[in-house]
């Protein structure tokens, strides 16, 4: 195979994929991890992707990149609502929950909604959440009882963030938190493009008996610029295709019990 041609199916990957390493390159083209580095090299120099830490990333995949919630809700909508149908069945018609910001948290919202037409025998649940979309969702079902957390709204995300958002986080006791991740990585955990963002859900993390994260597999091995939480502090995490060799064994030695959908 003539280079041009390897570095033309490497850039595919990348595009699918969003993430490749060198070692994996090197086992499917049959080449020395050399000669991957330099395909590498010369890609990154055409624009077509970028080099991280162990292999390439696609270009726009950049640590402060994040697009807005009106356009994350679109995308991978099948993925999601498999995930949201999963995180569903963990969720009890009375107690409480937490629900963090996001595509999937929100997909989760409406699957919860179409579930809980009636109120259960057990009393209502209570969904707590910071973000305007969900608590729309939710505002008017019966069987839930649902409080929101205030704080200054930040528009990308159409979320509660701030001093007092998190404040209010840290003196709940949530039975399951279902928080959103915009980077989910073995060595860097979890991560989120912006610090006030980060600091809420750092606080949902710390605050809830159990933590659950949704995430569509183009969050896996990525790293955005706030880590938030390691991957210790989740209980389990629902996606929808499996992680890495390398992320599989990180999620593993964390005590991360993954559910693939």
């Amino acid at each position: 195979m003539f280079a041009e041609e390897r570095q033309q199916l490497i850039s595919s990957l990348v595009g699918e994929r969003g993430r490749v390493s060198v070692t994996e390159l090197a086992d499917r083209f049959s080449i020395t991890t050399e000669t991957v580095r330099r395909d590498l090299a010369a890609l990154e120099t055409e624009g077509k992707l970028r080099r991280v830490h162990g292999g390439a990333v696609s270009s726009d995949r950049l640590s402060t990149r994040e697009e807005s919630i009106f356009e994350r809700t679109v995308q991978r909508k099948l993925e999601k609502l498999r995930i949201a149908d999963a995180a569903l069945a963990l969720i009890p018609e009375s107690g409480s929950i937490l629900l963090d910001a996001g595509s999937s948290t929100e997909t989760l919202a409406e699957v919860l909604a179409q579930r809980n037409t009636t109120a259960g025998p057990d009393g209502e649940l209570v969904v707590i959440t910071h973000a305007i979309p969900i608590a729309g969702k939710l505002s008017n079902t019966p069987g839930i009882a649902l409080q929101i957390l205030g704080g200054r709204v930040r528009g990308l995300t159409q979320a509660a963030v701030g001093q007092s958002t998190v404040d209010a986080a840290y003196k709940l006791r949530p039975d399951i938190a279902f928080v959103g991740a915009n980077g989910i990585h073995p060595g860097f955990g979890l991560s989120t493009p912006d610090p006030e963002e980060a600091a809420v859900k750092a606080a949902f993390v710390k605050s809830a008996r159990r933590v659950v994260v949704l995430a569509d597999s183009s969050k896996l091995d990525a790293e955005t610029l706030v880590q938030f939480a390691a991957l210790k502090d989740v209980d389990t995490l629902i996606t929808d295709n499996t992680p890495s060799a390398e992320l599989s064994a990180a999620l593993a030695d964390a005590g991360v019990d993954v559910v693939i959908v």
